[in-house]
């Protein structure tokens, strides 16, 4: 048995590249540098809020389709796939982290005013932590694992070259959407998207009892996020 399944790397295949997508649309009419993100989610802070927990939500759900598209890539190109897919699953992570200081400092701006949230950020915008040193794995992880996709025969040559543009995304605390933003995501969309629709469709049908304990389940994990929430 592999591990994601087959389901799960399908579904992440699919959403993660959507999420993400959708994310940098939602912030794309307001500059990308802090200042303005700040005080776009001061006077927009549902629309900023959906933007930024989708944004970050398609970098959570993207392990493991990276997972799966390095199991493929080891079919025929080991070396590929290992460090490809270690280098952006990293940079998932250094995104992640970011996620947690932009949440930060959206607090700030909601409790403290926009003008403070902004000093804050400022002054310790340059202080370095351990991801300063792995900010590299954010940009070229993906251009590893694009190579490897096209040499192991896993992508062609339009949807590798569209997989690596996820390279081009701005990485740092705060960052908005540029023109290159959307390229990098609507092109991981193309790359990836049909592979998940495929790897789906790879799938057996899920059986009876399966179905039958899908329901507790989900009901189970749903009463334990609401739980989480309160400590």
């Amino acid at each position: 048995m592999r591990f994601p399944n087959g389901w799960v790397a399908g579904v992440a295949l699919v959403a993660g590249p959507v999420l993400l997508l959708v994310g940098t649309l939602l912030r794309s009419p307001y500059h990308f540098f802090f200042p303005d993100q700040l005080k776009a989610a001061a006077e927009h802070p549902a629309l900023m809020t959906a933007a930024y927990t989708a944004f970050l939500a398609g970098h959570v759900v993207m392990w493991p389709a990276v997972a799966e598209l390095a199991r493929r890539i080891a079919r025929k190109r080991t070396m590929w796939a290992a460090w490809g897919g270690v280098l952006v699953t990293v940079g998932l992570f250094a995104r992640t982290f970011h996620a947690g200081v932009d949440q930060a400092a959206f607090n700030a701006a909601r409790h403290r005013g926009v003008e403070e949230a902004t000093r804050l950020v400022a002054d310790g915008y340059g202080d370095l932590h351990l991801f300063s040193y792995l900010s590299f794995t954010i940009m070229f992880g993906w251009y590893v694992l694009a190579i490897g996709a096209y040499l192991g025969g896993v992508l062609k040559a339009v949807p590798a070259v569209a997989l690596a543009c996820m390279g081009l995304l701005p990485l740092g605390v705060l960052k908005g959407t540029e023109l290159v933003s959307i390229i990098g995501t609507a092109g991981l969309c193309v790359a990836l998207v049909p592979l998940g629709i495929r790897t789906l469709r790879e799938q057996p049908r899920p059986s009876r009892k399966a179905l039958v304990l899908a329901a507790p389940v989900t009901a189970g994990l749903g009463a334990l996020a609401v739980l989480s929430t309160l400590g």
